[in-house]
């Protein structure tokens, strides 16, 4: 992977990240934290959207699109976590 595509690859995560941390208020987890949760989605969109035979629209749009809703799931798995225990 070049330096771009590892540049890229982290602002849609944190883009998606961030985004997801304003949908599910309160469960923000800090710049850092946020793309890594945006990472994390971009492959739990992916694979969501893949199981159901979606395909979004191609380029950083559609990545973004993806990995925010894939962030929102991560983060709700997360707060049913935090709930529990």
């Amino acid at each position: 992977m070049t330096l771009t595509g590892l540049l890229i690859w982290l602002l849609i995560g944190g883009v998606a990240g961030w985004l997801a941390g304003q949908i599910v208020k309160g469960y923000g987890f800090g710049l850092l934290g946020n793309i890594v949760v945006g990472i994390v989605g971009a492959f739990v969109g992916g694979w969501l959207f893949g199981q159901f035979g979606v395909t979004l629209m191609p380029g950083i749009l559609g990545a973004i699109i993806g990995a925010t809703v894939g962030a929102v799931v991560v983060l709700l798995l997360l707060s049913l976590i935090r709930r529990a225990s």
